[in-house]
């Protein structure tokens, strides 16, 4: 018999994390190696924090690690009186504990012996070596896997257009929203927070005791939506035709319905959309209707809508609809030039710090990463038409130059947008998880040795998730 076949896993936080956790229920997968350069294995950016005010987007009912099994994160707080949901909301942090638990029991168990190897390092270049790649790591070692899952979360924000080649270098600008409260240099000056979603609410609140005042800028000035007190029915109904067709139909349900019915009852659907419209449609789509649609589709837990109001009341939070033409950083203020919606006049104000919320980066140029830059350089990877992730199928493989997928290379999360659109939040993002865990041993299994006797060496079975 020969060995199991190995998958590097590269990205430890939910998507990376759920990937490997499906591959490792089935007793006959392969080995899995999971990578994370951060150190600290399954929280990602989004839930390594530890303030009490960085509250989940999503009731505790709907996330779930695993959609076999709904109430798997409520049977875990129950069993953690420490973590009380609030109206059906818990923190960020509280829900990192979850998948770190998930992830050292699943070490523990007796499935995974020998089989899931975590690797305290970054992935800086992958080759083709055969029917598999060869990863070379930051520290310098190198070693040969059968495949390769990309879960390498959201890219950093694009710099603010108009900005100066001196501004990345500024300690004054912050490019990763993350880091905000603790980089916001001291002081009483206000401070710029360009964009105006999620991310930047949950930068306002880190930064709401220190008094200063905040100014958040975006194109249209849209805050995330509320969601509502109590949990809501889904409006259920069927969606077809271009981006204004479906905002037409979507009206017409909403005629004397809750909005928020009729958006939930959409949302199952924004998948399917996404893969009938063409090219012209889907740029309609991010064009005009993106911005609207994900303000009531990220919505706010009620209390922190609550004390986002409160502080626009008090004027510690002011809200504008424009976008920068010029920003320039001095010794010690970032000097800001932006033209209001609708007006052609431009204002000029100084800031103490700047700190980009405008959510993750699309175009692939920019990306930081060296594993991103290697693979593009190479060829394996490359932007999808629309340049919101890299171009994939809908089961999350790379497309190759000839558009042939490679079932030996998947992309789950963000990056795999150009796919399906809705993959930024745990309900969608675990599915496409168990998904690409039964669909990878599926490729491997095709394509194992066999023994004597004619039979595979392992055989997948859907991933159940026995390691929970």
């Amino acid at each position: 018999m020969t060995s199991r076949p190995t998958v590097a896993v590269i990205g430890a936080g939910f998507s990376g994390l759920l990937t490997a956790l499906h591959l490792l229920a089935d007793p006959d997968g392969p080995q899995v190696r999971l990578i994370e350069r951060a150190g600290a294995f399954a929280r990602g950016a989004a839930y390594a924090t530890g303030n009490p005010r960085h509250i989940l987007n999503v009731r505790v009912a709907n996330m779930s690690a695993f959609p076999a099994d709904p109430q798997h994160f409520q049977h875990w707080l129950d069993r953690r009186p420490g973590w009380q949901a609030r109206a059906g909301f818990v923190t960020r942090g509280c829900y990192g504990d979850y998948l770190q638990d998930m992830l050292w029991r699943c070490a523990e168990s007796p499935a995974a012996a020998g089989r899931l190897l975590l690797e305290a390092d970054e992935v800086t270049h992958l080759r083709r070596e055969g029917a598999g790649w060869r990863l070379t790591m930051a520290m310098g070692r190198e070693f040969s896997v059968d495949a390769v899952v990309l879960a390498l979360g959201v890219m950093s924000p694009a710099p603010p257009t108009g900005a100066s080649a001196a501004l990345g270098q500024s300690p004054l600008y912050i490019a990763d929203p993350w880091r905000a409260a603790d980089a916001v240099p001291e002081g009483v000056g206000p401070v710029l927070l360009l964009g105006s979603g999620l991310t930047m609410i949950d930068v306002a609140l880190s930064l709401e005791d220190t008094g200063r005042r905040m100014v958040a800028l975006s194109r249209r000035g849209l805050l995330p939506l509320s969601h509502a007190e109590d949990e809501i029915t889904p409006l259920t109904g069927r969606y077809a035709g271009s981006p204004a067709q479906v905002l037409q139909q979507a009206r017409r349900r909403r005629d004397g319905t809750e909005w928020r019915d009729v958006i939930d009852g959409l949302r199952p659907h924004v998948s399917g959309l996404w893969r009938q419209w063409d090219l012209a449609e889907r740029r309609q789509f991010l064009r005009h209707l993106r911005p609207w649609w994900e303000a009531g589709r990220h919505r706010m837990a009620p209390s922190i809508a609550r004390r986002i109001n409160q502080m626009i009341a008090r004027g510690q939070l002011t809200i504008q609809a424009g976008r920068t033409v010029a920003v320039d950083p001095g010794f010690r203020q970032v000097h800001v030039t932006w033209r209001p919606k609708g007006e052609k006049a431009t204002r000029t104000r100084a800031f103490d710090a700047l700190v980009n919320c405008t959510g993750p980066g699309a175009d692939l140029q920019l990306s930081g990463s060296p594993l991103v830059q290697s693979l593009l350089a190479q060829g394996i990877i490359r932007p999808d038409p629309n340049h919101v992730g890299i171009d994939v199928d809908p089961e999350a493989r790379v497309l190759d130059l000839t558009d042939a997928p490679l079932d030996s290379l998947r992309v789950v999360g963000a990056l795999s947008r150009a796919a399906r659109w809705e993959i930024t939040s745990v309900p969608d993002i675990r599915v496409q998880a168990a998904a690409t865990a039964f669909s990878l041993i599926t490729a491997l299994r095709e394509t194992a040795p066999r023994d004597a006797g004619g039979d595979p060496d392992f055989s997948p079975s859907p991933a159940n998730a026995r390691l929970h």
